[in-house]
């Protein structure tokens, strides 16, 4: 037995075979006991001249025309044609056939309920003729008793299959949209994943690449500027510069890769913490005061570093100005135990819908790990939204994650 829960509601089920197993033995007994009945009638008006009392063999023959309901799920037509052919056998020798009826209108209703409206329609057909037919022309009653009773029992049987198979098939149909829906709903996730894991992959490269760039550069001008190196020093500084040069045509070669069509190599300098304060402004400018906090100086840290943290504090500010409605923020920025924490706090009340708009949250997490760092994000206890990062101050070498997770709820 299996338990359906609903909010509110448990129903129990039976297995099927188990409830086929249940539903053939009662019918099998009321079709017994009701040919019996009818066999021997108490009443006097009810007496018919010539009736037959079937023998007992009999009445085991309109008891297998309803134990085969056993088999009605996997075999329903035939047994609709076993069922209707044993009635029949019964009816012929001119019992009363009364009880033994409900057997093949039960059948019929099984088949009507596996949607094929056509085939129910023809296997009624032919269950009302060759009943009322048979019951005409061998029962005791002549075209009365049973005959009047089966059109209207194998109507309702039709009608009630049709009313069962309609809602099954409306349930399979919303079923299969609703998994139709969170596939596709898997899908844009994945796609929107991927392209900010693919964003984060360009802008660790462009970082590289700068550095790289720096390095060559310096290399090639202590070369320079150096008067009688020692050779050592000469050949070392000259296996930089190669090497140097070398990796920047390769990351140029995969940053061509990476880019989509159309998008210019970057002209203006990786952002960072020194770049926040114009960030606060373009903030108070959408309508949002924002009060930065920093250190003075500005620690220096590695290029990965500065862009994760200044993309954090982005999409953080971004959140409040569409989701927190009237608000303050406040950007922390302090160094602590060799870490960078970096805290973005509002007072507003967008937190429920935060995390919902462009996976914003899901690409600080990206981000941050990227570099070997955390995020937490979640409902401020004096209100509003809090978004809180820690950035190691010495980053190792940028990385992607090693894949989305899914899904991926607040803290």
């Amino acid at each position: 037995m299996t338990a359906t829960r609903y909010p509110g509601v448990v129903r129990w089920r039976l297995p099927p075979l188990l409830l086929d197993a249940v539903l053939a033995i009662v019918v099998t007994a009321l079709v017994v006991l009701g040919s019996v009945g009818e066999s021997y009638p108490t009443s006097p008006d009810n007496t018919v001249a010539g009736l037959v009392v079937p023998p007992w063999p009999a009445y085991l023959l309109a008891g297998a025309a309803a134990a085969v309901l056993l088999w009605r799920r996997r075999r329903p037509v035939t047994v609709w044609a076993v069922s209707l052919a044993l009635v029949v056998a019964y009816t012929i020798p001119g019992y009363v056939n009364g009880a033994a009826l409900v057997a093949p209108v039960l059948a019929v209703y099984t088949v009507t309920t596996l949607g094929r409206a056509r085939r129910a329609l023809l296997l009624s057909g032919i269950t009302v003729v060759v009943l009322m037919g048979s019951t005409m022309l061998f029962g005791p009653f002549g075209f009365g008793g049973p005959v009047t009773v089966i059109p209207f029992e194998v109507a309702v049987a039709l009608a009630a299959g049709l009313a069962v198979a309609s809602r099954r098939a409306y349930v399979a149909e919303i079923a299969d949209r609703a998994e139709q829906a969170e596939r596709t709903r898997e899908e844009e996730a994945r796609r929107r994943v991927d392209a900010e894991r693919l964003r984060i992959a360009r802008e660790l490269h462009d970082v590289v690449a700068h550095t790289m760039a720096t390095i060559s550069v310096q290399a090639a001008a202590a070369a320079h500027v150096l008067k009688d190196p020692p050779p050592e020093a000469a050949t070392a500084l000259a296996a930089i510069r190669a090497a140097s040069k070398d990796g920047l045509v390769e990351l140029r070669a995969i940053l061509r890769l990476l880019r989509t069509d159309g998008e210019a190599d970057p002209r203006h300098p990786t952002p960072g913490l020194a770049q926040l304060d114009a960030l606060a402004e373009r903030t108070r400018q959408a309508g949002v005061p924002v009060t930065l906090r920093l250190p003075a100086p500005l620690p220096e840290l590695p290029g990965a570093t500065e862009l994760v943290a200044y993309r954090i504090v982005q999409e953080s500010l971004t959140n409040t100005v569409k989701h927190a409605g009237p608000a303050r923020a406040t950007v922390t920025v302090e160094t602590r135990d060799g870490q960078l924490d970096l805290t973005v706090v509002d007072d507003g009340i967008g937190c429920a819908t935060t995390e919902s708009d462009g996976h914003g949250l899901l690409g600080m997490r990206e981000r941050a790990a990227s570099i070997g760092g955390t995020v937490e994000a979640g409902p401020h206890p004096g209100g509003g939204f809090r978004v809180h990062a820690r950035l190691p101050l010495q980053a190792g070498a940028p990385r992607l994650p090693a894949g989305p997770r899914y899904p991926d709820p607040l803290g």
